[in-house]
């Protein structure tokens, strides 16, 4: 029996989400969709209530305020058994920090899902006020959900009074392959906001240092510091062998995911990044850097970790394994397994249904 068919939940229970909405670039909303399709959805009567949304600054205040009055009118007439927020940090921080306040002045247990690959450092930049208000804020909440276990630690250092578990993210397997003709070039794959966090200069950089000897294709695919990547690309001579193409759709992104060889993740800071999760889903090998949680998911067994900021250790990586097609094979398999085996969607609404009804208890 699978995990998801053990779900219990009262015939009129519902369950408030909070987050950014559904159409979102970044992971946030990945997660979330994730879950839409899950029996944890129905079961739980879950509502999503978006507090963010792309767009301009007018666009995204008038979002936030809409959400705002629409928490506390649904909390004032008719409170739901629960809320789930779902942050990242600074200014989303902020916004789900007042529906957490708004939730308790109603006696409403409230989970705080924290997704922020830069949590860390914005308690370590934040005045002190505001560390003590966050703190605070994350020891109000009835569960803090971790995406790891080295998030649970940095987490717990902030809010020792916090009662913090850990749920990865997770994703559906996919038993799909894509036959490449022999005549095609390997394709080298950037899942993510282009910029320094995510380590695509670097990516860059180890692409120009790179050997030649298989024929390859880097797409990077994201938004972000485009302009900058585009002068990059023109001053190493790289435009015929890479390729930008701006923020996909989840459609594209799974298309791109199914041709794609390697996909190329050399960031900074991280919490536990779906594009890792998808690819390897996907059977692709993945190279990545050890920030984050990403090493309780990527080990040597089922991908590849390099050096943080080392381009070098890139391109040698990137050679390594554009050459060895049985390698990669193996990697991207034993990939797959591992997401199978931890951290598929299904064992994850198992653990948060355990978690939900342990609250309400």
């Amino acid at each position: 029996m699978s995990p998801s068919t053990d779900l219990h939940a009262a015939t009129d229970t519902e369950v408030l989400w909070v987050s950014t909405s559904l159409g979102t670039r970044g992971g946030v909303s990945s997660v979330v969709r994730e879950f839409t399709a899950t029996q944890l959805w129905s079961d739980w009567h879950i509502r999503h209530i978006a507090t963010h949304r792309d767009g301009s600054v007018p666009t995204r205040v008038l979002t936030y305020l809409a959400a705002l009055i629409t928490v506390a009118l649904t909390l004032i007439r008719r409170p739901p058994a629960l809320v789930h927020l779902h942050t990242a940090s600074y200014g989303s921080f902020v916004r789900k920090s007042l529906l957490l306040w708004l939730a308790r002045a109603r006696r409403v247990p409230v989970v705080m899902h924290v997704h922020g690959a830069e949590f860390h450092l914005f308690h370590e930049r934040a005045p002190r006020l505001l560390q003590a208000y966050i703190a605070e804020t994350l020891s109000a909440a009835d569960c803090v959900i971790a995406l790891g276990p080295q998030w649970r630690t940095r987490l717990l250092a902030i809010a020792p009074r916090a009662h913090v578990e850990v749920l990865p993210n997770s994703v559906r397997v996919s038993d799909d392959s894509v036959l490449r003709r022999a005549d095609d070039p390997l394709r080298v794959v950037f899942l993510g906001r282009v910029g320094d966090r995510k380590g695509t200069f670097v990516l860059l950089d180890a692409w120009a240092q790179r050997s030649a000897q298989v024929p390859a294709r880097l797409t990077i695919a994201g938004d972000g510091d485009l302009d900058r990547a585009r002068t990059v690309i023109a001053d190493h001579s790289m435009s015929e062998s890479v390729s930008l193409t701006g923020w996909l759709s989840p459609e594209d992104t799974e298309a791109l995911l199914r041709r794609a060889d390697i996909v190329v993740l050399p960031s900074r800071n991280e919490g536990l990044p779906m594009a890792v999760l998808e690819a390897m889903a996907h059977s692709v090998t993945v190279i990545a850097t050890p920030v984050g949680d990403i090493p309780d998911v990527l080990d040597t067994s089922c991908g590849v970790l390099i050096p943080v900021d080392d381009p070098a250790a890139l391109a040698a990586a990137l050679d390594a394994l554009l050459i060895d097609d049985a390698r990669r094979t193996r990697l991207g398999d034993a990939a797959r397994e591992r997401i199978r085996e931890r951290f598929d969607i299904n064992a994850a609404t198992a653990t948060l249904d355990s978690i939900y009804q342990r609250i309400l208890r």
